[in-house]
């Protein structure tokens, strides 16, 4: 069984929510004074987490396991998710499942080397600018030197290549798109630049105060000669040579650019749902049935019926668009 949907395409990208907390109060994500988090006993045990993440690769085909948050260094006990992930043989025979994070960083300095032990291959940190004080405003928190100390600790720990997630705000960041490259290019990690999406908790999102890839790359061009690369796949970014190589920088312009014709992510949030796009305002109750006394292969069926409904785009420039009423902290990237 395949987690197929009815346009042909096959879900082989787990990304699972750990928790919907998260450490920074990012503008373009959530507001100054937080959220109401999820009470505890809605969200998934690691026994719970861990079997429907067993049921992914091993019934399904999940090849690649990406743990998201909120901020998923929040999250107790993460090592040991890893470890049992890792420990999952693919269906096909062929070795583990590829396993990734995407994090604010801010608690990887201390944590990076215990989650390269407990299996963990790479991560992506996001980090919107160099500098400091603009850090503060986009975030409400003084906290980027640990941020930049957590690239660090990744890079050394072996979970490379270490990718940086940037997101350009107009009025704030959105002049550093060429200082902020040229930073990584600097340290060895590879940067991405990602449109703002309509997913933060205020609603608040219009397209006019979103950077556009274009607007990125153009930005781009003026300190450097990019070269667009080929087999992009299913990858989320375009990727681009800079100047003679070896460096690269990817753009992911899920708005004005989408790739949903190529998509192979499914997502579990942190209380057991199953969204079948990041955009999805309908989801599918795993958690019910594992409590319910549902088997594996029951729990399966459910989930493969989850995929079939999948739109075939996230419709974000239709007319009729409705964003999804769960913040992008509470869905994982």
């Amino acid at each position: 069984m395949d987690l197929i949907d009815q346009h042909g395409r096959v879900a082989t990208d787990l990304r699972v929510s750990l928790t919907d907390r998260c450490n920074l109060r990012c503008q373009y994500c959530m507001p100054a004074e937080g959220l109401a988090w999820m009470p505890t006993e809605e969200t998934l045990s690691d026994d719970e987490l861990i079997r429907l993440i067993r049921i992914g690769v091993e019934h399904l085909g999940v090849s690649d396991v990406r743990f998201t948050g909120g901020e998923p260094l929040l999250r107790r006990g993460l090592p040991a998710i890893v470890a049992a992930t890792k420990a999952l043989s693919l269906r096909d025979g062929s070795g583990a499942p590829r396993t990734a994070m995407t994090s604010n960083g801010l608690g990887l300095k201390r944590t990076a080397q215990a989650l390269a032990d407990a299996g963990l291959d790479r991560v992506n940190i996001s980090l919107d600018t160099t500098d400091p004080e603009v850090f503060a405003r986009i975030t409400r928190r003084d906290r980027w030197q640990d941020v930049v100390d957590g690239l660090q600790a990744a890079q050394d720990a072996g979970l490379g290549p270490v990718k940086v997630n940037a997101v350009l705000l107009r009025g704030h960041n959105d002049t550093e798109g060429a200082s902020l490259l040229r930073w990584c290019m600097e340290r060895g990690y590879e940067l991405r630049f990602i449109e703002q999406m309509p997913l933060d908790a205020q609603h608040g999102w219009n397209r006019e105060a979103m950077v556009t890839a274009e607007e990125t790359l153009a930005l781009l061009s003026h300190e450097f000669s990019l070269t667009p690369l080929a087999g992009r796949g299913s990858a989320p970014a375009e990727k681009f040579l800079i100047d003679d190589g070896p460096h690269t920088v990817g753009i992911i312009g899920s708005v004005t650019r989408p790739f949903c014709g190529d998509c192979n992510r499914v997502r579990l949030t942190a209380d057991g749902q199953i969204m079948n796009c990041l955009f999805a305002r309908e989801e599918s109750d795993l958690r019910a049935s594992l409590r319910g006394g549902a088997s594996d292969a029951e729990i399966a069926v459910r989930w493969a019926a989850a995929m079939m409904t999948k739109l075939p785009g996230h419709g974000i420039n239709d007319p009729s668009f409705l964003q999804s009423e769960r913040p992008m902290s509470a869905i994982g990237g």
